[in-house]
């Protein structure tokens, strides 16, 4: 880190180029698979490599591994015909059938009917687990919403088994019409996003007033098996449609790798406490049965600790930590804020969908949605926050500044950027305080943040970070005193059952420092060459990036001022081929 520190210094890694888009989640393979082609007759070579392949972009490290992931054969004469039957037609009537998106979890197919009509097709890639619920689970949300009037496609048919002529779990779903958010999202003027951001604070309004009977996801009845555990949703209203339940979790962390074998509870949860100890308990299970010494999957904090591996014993006593502090992290006596909730699990522009007059015609994308409890629900979207920033966090109405045309063309258009990153925190602030009170209220409760970062980390899948969640109780118990006060209502306010001496506060919060600054030059390094998450960049301009890290490894590897720095380097390159299997 000290050496990129350095590089940053020399401007060796600032760059002027604009980085790509962070668009695909990471996705790491579970195991090898194979599969064999059915009935691809009448179809060109080229034609089955397009809609099989991943060929959307690729990656600066493991790219055949992260690509053969994502590749997923089926038959496509026999979807086709499905296609063809979601809608009440003849598999003769379709004239195109066309990959229309890949994402990190799904393939995206676009169907054209003889008389133009189109909707969309979506399968997952092999290694999405669990299929059958993750499949079965977004078109019951989607279904769900949809009975309540919220603005979500509506799903034609669906497999969630590949046991079918297909040979692939499948939903076939309208088309949403209007606008990609995303496409116009930097380009609308103030006026326009402020809309925007005031219906999306009106939709969610909506959609946090649904009640729901436990926490968990969203499932028909007759998709889940006898055996398995749910809550039937009860019907408000006679026009509402019936058969929905809440069943198992599908959040991925508690799925992720060998943890989808891991017999644990992942719900449905009936109250506060089974919520927050879910994933610690599955965490722990999952290092005691396969947990070992790891390097931190980050490879940029690799130096913090001289290149050694971390025990998992380490974390597993800050997961134990922080099930003994649990009781105290439920608003106990509010049952507004531990009220289950759904929310959309990803509300970036890419999602959205709107009309020319600004209105939202549809929120595509509720795979692993989730209903939990509105205290560990709240927040502000990722796309929307600019939290960091003082002015932001202030809520302070945002200004450009009153030298703003005495600044350099560069300048002013960091203000112009910055300004906008405010404007559209404090606007979701400023409509959510006014049109959804009862999330304001969970955002501004007490010690908020901290409660959603330690149910967050722990049940995060451990990958050599010994750090993250110990910060996260260290600074629990600092403010004990505080956090106590507000959860309890008994004149006798319990001591910390947690404790850390002062050298293990001192040194977790100097590692969590460093790798806060690790983080921090790895997006300077990201930026320079141009990549999106794990390395991901666009298929055309691969060779071009490509060469760009090769020339950035070089002037690092130049810089290093001792042959076993420039080793150390070159064994832990950020940007090098790795072996993931062994952090599944």
């Amino acid at each position: 880190m000290a050496l990129f520190r350095k590089l940053n210094s020399q401007l060796v890694i600032r760059s002027s180029y604009r980085p790509f888009p962070r668009t695909i989640t990471p996705l790491r393979a579970r195991k090898p698979f194979t599969e064999s082609a059915r009935s691809l007759a009448g179809h060109s070579r080229e034609q089955l490599s397009e809609l099989f392949e991943y060929t959307s972009g690729r990656w600066l490290w493991n790219d055949a591994q992260k690509r053969s992931e994502r590749r997923r054969v089926f038959n496509v004469s026999e979807l086709k015909r499905i296609a063809a039957a979601a809608v009440n037609r003849n598999v003769q009537d379709v004239v195109r059938f066309e990959k229309l998106a890949e994402g990190g979890f799904n393939r995206t197919f676009l169907v054209t009917m003889h008389d133009g009509y189109q909707f969309v097709g979506r399968i997952p890639y092999l290694v999405t687990e669990p299929k059958h619920l993750v499949v079965a689970s977004e078109v019951a949300t989607m279904d769900f919403l949809r009975s309540h009037g919220l603005p979500v496609p509506k799903v034609y048919s669906y497999s969630t088994t590949s046991e079918n002529p297909a040979g692939t779990e499948y939903i076939f779903m309208e088309r949403i019409r209007g606008t990609k958010l995303g496409d116009i999202w930097f380009d609308l003027p103030e006026k326009a996003r402020i809309t925007v951001v005031t219906k999306l604070v009106e939709l969610e309004s909506r959609l946090f007033a649904l009640p729901f009977p436990a926490s968990g996801s969203i499932y028909y009845n007759k998709d889940l098996k006898v055996e398995c555990n749910k809550v039937d949703i009860p019907v408000v209203d006679s026009g509402c449609a019936s058969g929905f339940c809440v069943g198992p979790d599908t959040r991925l962390r508690l799925w992720y790798g060998k943890r989808l074998d891991i017999q644990t509870d992942r719900g449905p949860y009936m109250d506060s406490a089974a919520v927050l100890t879910a994933g610690a308990k599955k965490e722990i299970a999952y290092l005691k049965e396969f947990g070992r010494p790891l390097h931190p999957f980050q490879r940029l904090h690799r130096e913090i600790y001289n290149y050694e591996k971390q025990s998992p014993f380490e974390h597993m006593d800050s997961l134990e930590k922080y099930l003994q502090i649990v009781p105290y992290l439920t608003p106990n006596g509010n049952e507004t804020l531990t009220r289950p909730t759904l929310r959309h699990p990803d509300l970036n522009p890419g999602n959205i969908f709107i009309s020319d007059d600004l209105e939202i015609t549809g929120l595509i994308d509720w795979q692993n949605s989730a209903i939990l409890p509105l205290f560990l629900q709240c927040g502000i979207p990722n796309s929307l926050q600019n939290y960091g920033d003082s002015v932001s966090e202030s809520l302070t109405l945002p200004e450009i500044p009153h030298d703003f045309n005495e600044l350099s063309e560069r300048k002013q258009s960091e203000q112009v950027e910055l300004l906008r990153r405010r404007q559209i925190h404090y606007f979701y602030v400023a409509m959510t305080a006014k049109l959804n009170p009862t999330h304001y209220d969970a955002l501004n409760y007490e010690f908020s943040t901290l409660r959603r970062k330690l149910f967050d980390h722990s049940g995060s899948y451990w990958e050599g970070d010994n750090v993250t969640l110990k910060a996260d109780l260290v600074n629990l118990t600092k403010k004990w005193s505080n956090i106590v006060n507000s959860c309890s209502r008994n004149a006798t306010k319990p001591p910390c059952p947690i404790f850390f001496s002062e050298d293990e506060v001192s040194e977790c919060l100097r590692l969590d420092a460093a790798q806060v600054e690790a983080d921090e030059q790895l997006k300077a390094c990201e930026d320079a060459v141009g990549i999106g998450s794990e390395g991901w960049v666009p298929a055309e301009l691969y060779d071009e990036i490509k060469q760009r890290e090769r020339k950035l490894k070089a002037d690092a590897l130049e810089a290093a001022e001792s042959e076993e720095e420039r080793q150390r380097l070159h064994e832990h390159w950020i940007f090098d081929d790795f072996d993931e299997e062994e952090y599944l």
